[in-house]
């Protein structure tokens, strides 16, 4: 788990066990007042068969987050997918 501080917000990188399968996931909780952490899913439609693989995808999204929004909510760079994939190109006739 690696985890990086914003104003009133720390937020950790997790993953997290969904019956056999693991989701990455981003966890914003505040620090300077009360509240209760915010999990958010990381690839929403990618599961991993390993917890390790989990991490390092919830790892790799905390790294990407520009800011947090006054409630918490992550900022992403426009475009972001979150997905190493590179979208296929045009093919070649």
């Amino acid at each position: 788990m690696t985890e990086r501080f914003f104003d009133d917000y720390v937020v950790r990188s997790t993953a997290v066990a969904e019956g056999s399968r693991f989701t990455a996931c981003i966890v914003v909780t505040p620090t300077a007042r009360h509240g209760y952490p915010v999990y958010y899913a990381v690839c929403e439609n990618r599961s991993f068969r390993s917890e390790e693989q989990a991490d390092e995808a919830a790892a790799k999204a905390l790294a990407a987050i520009l800011s947090l929004e006054g409630d918490g909510t992550p900022v992403f760079p426009e475009g972001y997918t979150g997905f190493d994939d590179e979208a296929p190109g045009p093919t070649q006739a």
